[in-house]
């Protein structure tokens, strides 16, 4: 069994990169990931926004806290896959101040054996110094029990400039709080998800430079206020000091620092408007965090970099099928499966009772009223099940046996409206008793050209003009020639002047091309390429240069004339008014840089500037003479396209 969690930036996010964006469904994602619970964080939804192919997933179920006021901000969802798992109990939040669905008692006041417990008391919500509503409304954490463990799905909030440090501090301290109730109470917890802090400077591609900036010591830098909260509750964590009441012992096993303790660079979140992922500049803030006594529940565990979709990359931790439990003070071993479901769904790894959509958590998503007793689309088209066969044979044998059907159906008309549009289905099937002999090919012809002969109108009529609205049909219909006159009329041409005759000639020349472009997909000997055999031989041929046209005495044509119009030219010359400068090169490879927006409040702000275009290194510093970014630097107002620098 594995378990996932993997902050997705937006829950459709991923599926604009690869390999996602091939099936572009979750169901397929959860494959590829290989995962049985996935916990993901920052969906930036509201509920009214999720729809059919987020919550009804065949052999899914699935939980959601969302903000309750902010529109595409936090957010966080868990899958799981009912073939392996299915809490016994869910909740959203962390305080339990929050309501199930269609309750009006909060998840904390509900009777035991109706929420998970270890919730704050009062006293201790009022030393959060922070609405405890406030806290749980913003769609950071949901809860799930299993019999084997409580699993968090958090988001934490992110350092905001110290906008928002007090809220960020009470959410770590009440996520700590709540943690080491349920420890007391004898349950085992697993805490995931984007956690926005890091334990210390293996964790911190940009740690030094912190430390510098802020001019702090490593020790000072490790026991930040939240930091130090974090430190105390992982096993093995930098805490310098006499410990904090109440936090006197550590509770949580980091799985992925248990199985690479000496790894660096082991980032699962960089920076996307520095293009710091390439260079590997980043941090470690995602976590699957276990207790203590569950270390040897674990196979594996791992960060998954390579794969695309967000500004964080997966985590996982890959559990054992067969685990040792503590039942009376003995270890005993049991199959995974039997404490991660309900009691009698399995037994020694074999399901015994199917999986139930009503014996689900209230706060399941596929509970909710829009989406419950509702079926995906997938599962339409299954087919239904097979009736039952009849006891006697010779019923079976008549309700088998096909009916015959007639030779030929009738044509069907679609409406008044088509004219004579008929979609004609002839169909001949062949009767199981005796089958059809084939027709004579003379037959066949016959019946072929009596469907295709239509009574068409005379050629020299015209189709007279419909009243109304045009029939379907009317639109295809070619339309009809315009009459020409004889061709005594043709050669007889009026001649009031040299100037008067080249221009008819001119327009006869451009009208016959245009009639010869049309007939020929139509009619193959038209009279238009009479009329233009018979214009090119007015303009060049001896017979047509005689004395009453003189086109041979005309003067030579000016250069002005034999200037052509290139439309091609002339886009690209009106494209070039409008083109952006060439950006310069950068110094260090000279390739072309990118144009860059000031932000930051000042005097510069929003003025652009030009900066190499390749990502950060791991130094996280611009670099001479490697294949990181070089210190290339110029504002665009001070340069100007064409300079060489």
């Amino acid at each position: 069994m594995r378990l996932t969690t993997w902050n997705v930036n937006g829950i459709r996010n991923p599926f604009s990169y690869q390999p996602w964006s091939t099936t572009k469904t979750f169901p397929a994602m959860f494959d590829i990931l290989e995962a049985d619970i996935i916990v993901m964080q920052e969906l930036k939804i509201q509920r009214k926004d999720l729809r059919d192919d987020m919550v009804i997933l065949d052999g899914w179920d699935c939980y959601f806290s969302l903000p309750k006021q902010k529109k595409g901000y936090s957010g966080v969802g868990i899958y799981t896959r009912n073939s392996t798992c299915s809490p016994i109990r869910a909740e959203e939040g962390i305080l339990g101040v929050l309501t199930p669905p269609n309750s009006t008692t909060q998840y904390r006041n509900l009777p035991e054996s109706q929420h998970i417990g270890g919730y704050l008391s009062e006293m201790e919500l009022l030393e959060l110094g922070v609405d405890p509503l406030l806290l749980d409304a913003e769609g950071r954490c949901v809860c799930l029990e299993f019999p084997a463990f409580v699993l968090f799905g958090v988001y934490s909030p992110a350092n905001s400039n110290g906008l928002r440090d007090d809220f960020r501090y009470a959410f770590l301290t009440a996520l700590d709080c709540r943690i080491r109730k349920l420890n007391k109470m004898g349950k085992r917890v697993i805490l995931t998800g984007d956690l926005n802090v890091s334990r210390g400077l293996i964790d911190t591609a940009s740690a030094t430079e912190d430390i510098k900036k802020a001019g702090l010591t490593a020790e000072e830098y490790v026991s930040t206020p939240n930091r130090r909260i974090f430190n105390q509750l992982i096993i093995g964590g930098e805490v310098y000091g006499e410990r904090d009441e109440g936090r006197e012992q550590p509770l949580l096993l980091d799985t992925t620092r248990e199985f690479h303790p000496e790894r660096k660079g082991m980032y699962t979140h960089w920076e996307q408007k520095i293009n710091a992922r390439p260079g590997n500049f980043g941090s470690r803030i995602d976590f699957v965090l276990a207790s203590g006594s569950v270390r040897d529940w674990f196979v594996h565990a791992d960060i998954q970099e390579g794969l695309f979709g967000s500004d964080h990359c997966p985590v996982y931790a890959e559990f054992k099928n067969i685990v040792n439990v503590d039942r009376d003070g003995d270890q005993i071993e049991v199959k995974l499966v039997d404490i991660m479901n309900p009691p009698g769904v399995f037994n020694n790894g074999i399901r015994e009772k199917d999986w139930n959509i009503k014996e689900l958590p209230p706060f399941s998503a596929r509970l909710m009223p829009e989406f419950y007793q509702r079926r995906s689309i997938k599962d339409m088209f299954k087919k239904s099940a097979a009736p039952a066969a009849s006891a006697s044979s010779s019923s079976s044998l008549a309700a088998a046996t096909p009916k015959p059907q007639p030779e030929h159906t009738t044509s069907e008309i679609f409406s008044a409206s088509l004219g004579s549009f008929v979609v004609a289905a002839s169909s001949r099937p062949i009767a199981p008793s005796s089958p059809e002999k084939k027709r004579k090919a003379s037959e066949v012809s016959a019946i072929q050209t009596t469907k295709k002969q239509k009574p068409t109108p005379a050629a020299t009529s015209k189709a007279a003009p419909t009243k109304g609205q045009k029939s379907l049909k009317g639109f295809f219909q070619a339309k009809p020639k315009p009459e020409e006159p004889a061709e005594d009329t043709k050669e007889d041409v009026p001649v009031s002047g040299e100037a008067g005759v080249v221009g008819d000639a001119e327009e006869v020349v451009g009208d016959s091309t245009i009639s010869e472009a049309t007939a020929a997909s139509s009619t193959p000997h038209s009279s238009s390429t009479t009329d233009l055999r018979s214009s090119a031989n007015l303009r060049g041929s001896p017979a047509a240069s005689s004395a009453p046209l003189k086109l041979d005495d005309q003067p030579p044509p000016d250069d002005a004339d034999e200037m052509v119009y290139d439309p091609i030219v002339n886009k690209e010359s009106w494209q070039s008014l409008f083109r952006k400068p060439a950006a310069p090169l950068c110094e260090g490879h000279e390739e072309p840089c990118k144009s860059m927006q000031t932000k930051k409040k000042g005097e510069n702000q929003g003025r652009s500037f030009w900066m190499c275009a390749r990502p950060l290194g791991p130094s996280g510093n611009k670099e001479k003479g490697t294949q990181w970014r070089c210190p290339t630097f110029i504002w665009c107002s001070d340069f100007k396209a064409g300079e060489t620098r």
